[in-house]
């Protein structure tokens, strides 16, 4: 029985899955039923993951995501044909390491997208303007940080991403870049399809490890070996720049990216159709 990892912000979970329609989410329930709405686009809540793959294999998405990837420009992998990665990092609060990861990205002429949630913006506009000088992607992560499947009214689904919206252009000026990373890693069918008619691709991830927590960090040199070991082509990384170990680790990371032959991109780059890989 494969072993699959379920990613998010709040925490991770190894879960062996006797049927793919079963799915144990990050509250320790089990989502069996599905629901509908008037559209007919399911409404059950799912978490993503993966199937991990060392020594370069991309890993596989979980099945039942495979029309999904395909109709609503969702990605979690990019250009699988060549040695290029997306280096991402999400942002809930500050921890005071951005500006060193700042600093170690233009050193080293590498590109990154930043998810941000609205507080964020609106507590940090030196670090967000920084960001945009600086060549990087500033990108949607909602207002408050919910589960997006749990919202199935339109209107209140639409203002999780127009408050963010709105905070940058009023900022920076400019319209945000269309690229929404769904808190948690929760989705569904119906939450895909909203983020698609606001003209946003949906992004997810093929390598993220237990990173976020700040009490409990990974120690350097066994997450430097784990980040390099599940290094793969198309890979979208998934950092959280509230990690110590992420910010002192980066460098050398970003090093050996570069020894090993990868390209880091930005998500303005991914393929115009979306990748999706399973046995």
């Amino acid at each position: 029985m494969r072993k699959f990892l379920i990613y998010s912000l709040i925490g991770l979970h190894i879960c062996s899955l006797p049927k793919i329609s079963m799915i144990e989410n990050l509250n320790n329930s089990v989502i069996t039923d599905t629901q509908t709405i008037s559209s007919n686009l399911e409404t059950k809540e799912l978490n993503w993951y993966f199937q991990i793959r060392n020594d370069g294999i991309p890993p596989n998405a979980p099945k039942e995501s495979k029309r999904f990837i395909a109709n609503y420009d969702s990605y979690y992998l990019g250009d699988t044909s060549s040695k290029v990665i997306y280096l991402t990092f999400d942002e809930g609060y500050e921890n005071g390491f951005t500006p060193e990861i700042l600093d170690i990205l233009k050193n080293n002429n590498v590109p990154a997208a930043f998810f941000v949630v609205k507080p964020y913006i609106k507590q940090n506009p030196d670090l967000i303007k920084r960001m945009v000088d600086e060549g990087h992607l500033v990108c949607n992560h909602s207002t408050t940080h919910p589960s997006m499947a749990s919202i199935t009214d339109k209107d209140k689904f639409n203002k999780e991403f127009s408050n963010v919206e709105e905070e940058y252009k009023n900022l920076i000026g400019e319209d945000i870049p269309k690229f929404f990373r769904p808190p948690m890693g929760k989705y569904s069918e119906t939450s895909l399809k909203y983020t698609k008619d606001l003209g946003y691709k949906s992004i997810f991830w093929s390598f993220a490890y237990h990173d976020w927590d700040i009490k409990n960090q990974p120690e350097k040199t066994k997450a430097k070996e784990t980040i390099l070991k599940r290094t793969h082509n198309g890979g979208i990384i998934l950092l959280h720049a509230v990690s110590k170990t992420n910010t002192e680790i980066l460098d050398d990371v970003i090093k050996e990216w570069k020894s090993m032959g990868y390209e880091i991109k930005p998500l303005t780059e991914l393929p115009d159709t979306p990748i999706f890989l399973h046995e």
